[in-house]
């Protein structure tokens, strides 16, 4: 006989997945942890697999992912029928995407809001390096999201979008006083680096492809805030890497040199989405697809 899932098991599984904890499910949903626990125990019984590690935050295992993938899927499919059975198609609906932080603070927000406005769709938005977004569809926590990874999961399709470029750049003091003799490897073994976070490997990459330094080699500050990020380099904290969508209209940008301006660094990116998707899902992906392509660099 096959598995079958209960729903209050799996809204309890759900719940500690979204929270982090057993005792905040519980309060979300009105329970006791004992309660929230006992479910996901039975659930696991009925499937014969772990679902939960239950550290701190709570995490699922892969047989876990998989259900959260399938339970996220299943509420974004009903949400969509319910609408349309009661004669509300243009009921908002809830989707949770994952967008890396450059193509946020540049071109997303400006090429959907019409859209979006229209479809009447609420947007969780999840941000991550671009390297690092494909886990969060994954381990089922999105439905889509904007990648440097090129495979497609099982389920899924991976469509080109175009590519983000990035130029190396710094304040004309900062290039006075750390590269008075030019960007050698002992200069720049020394001169500050600005990372936007410890999953950034753009300016690691330049670093070791133009100057065989490897990470860690040089001083690096970090900022995990885009506008703050390209300020410190306005200001000659560090030199550093912006993408040329944000530079071209970054105030200030005529202040900046360009580093190696004939060495950019390219990130192919991607949108990952499931196969089967509802109607606006679909319709928002694929005006998410033709809209990338309009303000990213596309190669012949």
């Amino acid at each position: 006989m096959q598995p079958r899932l209960d729903s209050r098991q799996c809204e309890a599984f759900l719940s500690v997945i979204d929270h982090g904890s057993l005792e905040q499910a519980a309060q979300a949903l009105n329970l006791t942890s004992s309660a929230i626990s006992q479910r996901i125990k039975a659930l696991e019984m009925e499937l014969g697999n772990t679902l939960l590690v239950r550290s701190r935050p709570c995490r699922a295992t892969h047989a876990g992912q998989r259900l959260v993938q399938h339970l996220r899927r299943v509420a974004e499919l009903e949400q969509d029928l319910q609408t349309e059975f009661a004669g509300q198609q243009s009921a908002a609906i809830s989707i949770a995407i994952a967008v890396n932080a450059d193509s946020l603070d540049s071109w997303f927000l400006p090429a959907m809001s019409e859209f979006l406005i229209a479809e009447n769709i609420l947007l969780e938005v999840l941000i991550d390096d671009q390297d690092h977004t494909h886990d969060l569809l994954e381990s089922g926590m999105v439905l889509g999201c904007i990648s440097a990874e090129a495979q497609a999961m099982r389920g899924c399709q991976a469509t080109p979008l175009g590519i983000m470029r990035y130029l190396p750049v710094a304040s004309q003091a900062y290039c006075e006083r750390w590269f008075p003799h030019g960007m050698t490897r002992e200069a720049m073994r020394h001169a500050p680096v600005l990372t936007f976070n410890r999953k950034d490997k753009l300016q690691s990459q330049i670093l070791l492809e133009h100057f065989g330094l490897q990470e860690n080699a040089c001083p690096t500050h970090f900022l995990p805030a885009t506008t703050p990020y390209n300020r410190g380099i306005l200001l000659g904290l560090a030199w550093g890497v912006i993408p040329e969508i944000l530079l071209r209209t970054l105030p200030g940008q005529e202040n900046l040199v360009r580093l190696m301006a004939e060495h950019p660094v390219d990130v192919n990116l991607y949108w990952h989405s499931w196969k089967v998707q509802t109607p606006r899902l679909t319709r928002m992906s694929e005006l998410l697809i033709r809209q990338a392509r309009t303000v990213l660099l596309q190669l012949a």
